[in-house]
């Protein structure tokens, strides 16, 4: 085993993994619920809510049991803090993800064809510095000399996120035969889409600071 902040802690390592495991497994259930949700295939959407709800509840669940562990055990006194607030930024992205499944179900956004590729762009590189951060946290874990592997990529991601999005306001409100109101909803999409990498980004300059922390 590499540097890592847990060293021996075999019980806790696999339980942090697991819970790793499940944000990025949010983030694929909700490709595939925007991919359902855009097809009119709501059979598959309301599938899709179920799973990524369900993953939402084990991801809650790890991350207490993990919080328990560190403090009963007394394990990492120096780095708790640190710990913590990086397993509330995860758990806060895995929650974004539900989140915005959840308001396509409720909202039901009518996304015009021409608008399906850019949105499914959009959570492609949301998803994609969501995973750059797992891997990041993961290396903060298990080998921190590892962690700038992964964690540049995370701003990279979110640098083609905010172009996507950019231009997809630009094409919503630009188009004609729209109402002022539909544009605003769609453009609201777009932003709640484009948050999920923004936070990831902080959530890296955070995990960043700790690295250095720990380095020192």
């Amino acid at each position: 085993m590499g540097n890592g902040i847990l060293k021996r802690k075999i019980g806790i390592e696999k339980q942090v993994d697991e819970f790793l495991d499940r944000v990025s497994e949010a983030g694929l259930l909700c490709k595939n619920g925007l991919d359902a949700y855009l097809k009119g295939n709501m059979e598959a959407f309301a599938t899709t809510m179920t799973g990524i709800r369900n993953t939402e509840h084990r991801g809650d669940d790890l991350r207490r049991s993990i919080e328990q562990d560190i403090y009963t055990k007394t394990l990492i006194p120096e780095s708790r803090g640190d710990v913590m607030e990086l397993l509330e930024d995860m758990d806060a992205l895995l929650d974004r993800f539900t989140g915005l499944i959840w308001q396509f179900e409720i909202e039901r956004p009518d996304i015009c064809a021409e608008f399906h590729e850019s949105f499914k762009e959009l959570l492609q590189y949301s998803v994609e510095a969501v995973e750059a951060n797992v891997r990041s946290c993961r290396a903060f874990f298990k080998d921190i000399n590892t962690v700038a592997d992964h964690i540049h990529k995370v701003s990279f991601w979110e640098k083609e996120s905010d172009k996507v999005t950019t231009r997809l306001q630009r094409a919503i409100f630009g188009h004609g035969n729209l109402h002022l109101s539909h544009k605003m909803h769609l453009r609201f999409f777009a932003k709640q889409i484009d948050r999920i990498a923004d936070e990831a980004e902080d959530a890296a300059d955070r995990l960043n600071i700790y690295v250095i922390k720990r380095m020192l």
